[in-house]
């Protein structure tokens, strides 16, 4: 299969850091955003919407939108629960991560880190701050009760949530009073498998 993305965006990490921990196969294939690789026919005709990631399986099918490739490449796998309750459990993190995270957290970096802060947006990405803030303290609620997301084993999850919020200080975000969110990093990131964002591609 192949992997379309950046594997500096957090989206597109989230599937680097899941075929690493169940030893998956794959081609990556750099895709430049800002350079509207994105943009062309040829990445249109894969998905439409012109994001990253897309996921290319063998049969020439595709899928679109970071935590449905994650959900489809850890069916069957420890990283996505059978349980009806546990599984809806991780679904509603990962809508959390789309709808109260990704918003701030991921933004706010992209403004600073990809775009270099310009002084024309620089009063959006102060306005990220608080929405932000009130996801990781979500976060730190949660981990201060139990080990990850749900319950004590590590789940897609938590690697949805991971991708942005390891590096949400790039997005001008203060992580040291959430000690919880900063130990539940650390275990993820000593994980034998774990691969990071510097990975080679």
């Amino acid at each position: 299969m192949k992997v379309y993305g950046d594997i500096q965006s957090g989206n597109c990490y989230k599937i680097k850091l899941l075929t690493s921990l169940l030893d998956i196969e794959h081609d990556w294939i750099h895709v430049n955003i800002l350079a509207g690789e994105t943009e062309t026919e040829e990445f249109l005709a894969r998905n439409y919407n012109g994001k990253i990631p897309v996921l290319e399986l063998d049969s020439g099918q595709y899928i679109s939108e970071s935590n449905a490739i994650l959900n489809y490449l850890a069916d069957e796998s420890v990283y996505l629960p059978k349980e009806r309750y546990q599984k809806a459990k991780v679904l509603e993190w990962q809508f959390f991560e789309q709808y109260s995270h990704e918003p701030y957290i991921a933004v706010a970096r992209y403004i600073a880190k990809y775009l270099g802060l310009p002084e024309e947006r620089k009063s959006e990405y102060l306005s990220k701050q608080t929405g932000g803030y009130k996801a990781l303290g979500v976060m730190e609620n949660q981990l201060s009760k139990t080990s990850y997301l749900v319950g004590d084993q590590l789940t897609v999850a938590d690697i949805s949530l991971y991708g942005y919020t390891h590096v949400a200080h790039e997005g001008g975000f203060d992580l040291s009073k959430y000690p919880h969110v900063r130990s539940w990093i650390q275990k993820i990131s000593s994980h034998p498998k774990y691969v990071g964002m510097d990975a080679a591609e």
